[in-house]
């Protein structure tokens, strides 16, 4: 999956096959399969950071999480799970397409210990490495992290190599929200920015780029509206790209994928590549 933005971040919908280029280690890449606003049943992954150091701002992250599902879980489509973690992670609630049930769950969480991300993560992969498919002919999910923290990881028996990793191979996408407020500027109060990134918030953004999603930096709960428009308009206006390896694949080597748009001022994001599985159907970016 790819997303399109200019400058400002405003989402590019209108490209054609002809506008993007492909490479895969280096080789260009013919792409077999193109298309636009994909609208896929969605898993989520809902990583809750629940450790000590966020205490005070637990309150912001049920709200941000609870609004945030209301907004984007779909009836008889999406599904979602609940993980908290601090010592260690936990699933709270499985996957289910009921937010009243994950609402209640989300409610119930207090806050108290370390903090495992990397390990989180980790595991979140490993679930939506093979969650529960819709019925069907095209049995097709679009498998998201959405992880609220401030990042600080300091209990994880995995590496965050490790956890960037295992996101790569489930081909999930992670959405972080920053609940560090430290470094943010609030001279227009309607349009924080962060102007130095600490570094929970450099984990996050390593998270996020690897995997072609987006970090938010909210300073408010009100702020998190925006934010959260933002992940539910981009996971329903994305392009899609396949295309058959040039090189014949080699079971669990990294492959670099970069795409470029022939248009100016455009930013683009998409995972950074891939470990194929093994000589199979074409690999998508």
């Amino acid at each position: 999956m790819v997303t399109v933005t200019d400058r400002k971040r405003n989402l590019i919908t209108d490209l054609e096959q002809s506008d993007f280029k492909v490479s895969e280690n280096g080789i260009a890449q013919d792409i077999r399969f193109f298309g636009r606003d994909t609208d896929l049943p969605l898993r989520i992954g809902l990583l809750l950071d629940t450790s000590n150091s966020i205490r005070s701002r637990l309150s912001f992250e049920q709200e941000a999480a609870i609004d945030f599902l209301t907004k984007v879980i779909r009836r008889d489509k999406d599904m979602a799970f609940l993980m908290t973690f601090d010592n260690e992670p936990e699933v709270i609630q499985d996957f289910t397409g009921d937010v009243g049930l994950l609402a209640e769950a989300i409610h119930k969480q207090r806050a108290g210990g370390g903090t495992a991300l990397d390990d989180a993560i980790y595991r979140a992969s490993e679930i939506l490495s093979n969650p529960p498919l819709p019925k069907g002919a095209e049995p097709e999910v679009r498998r998201v992290i959405v992880v609220l923290s401030d990042g600080d990881d300091n209990l994880s028996e995995r590496a965050l190599s490790d956890a960037i990793e295992a996101s790569i191979r489930a081909e999930t996408v992670v959405y972080a929200i920053s609940t560090n407020t430290e470094w943010l500027a609030i001279d227009d109060v309607t349009r924080p920015t962060k102007y130095q990134l600490g570094e929970g918030d450099k984990v996050l953004q390593e998270f996020a780029v690897q995997t072609g999603g987006r970090v938010f930096f909210p300073y408010k709960v009100d702020d998190l509206a925006q934010s959260f428009l933002d992940i539910g308009a981009e996971l329903r206006s994305q392009y899609f790209i396949a295309y058959a390896p040039a090189v014949p694949l080699s079971q669990g080597k990294y492959r670099r994928i970069e795409i470029q748009i022939d248009r100016k001022n455009v930013i683009v994001r998409s995972r950074k590549g891939y470990y194929p599985v093994a000589p199979t159907t074409p690999s998508g970016g």
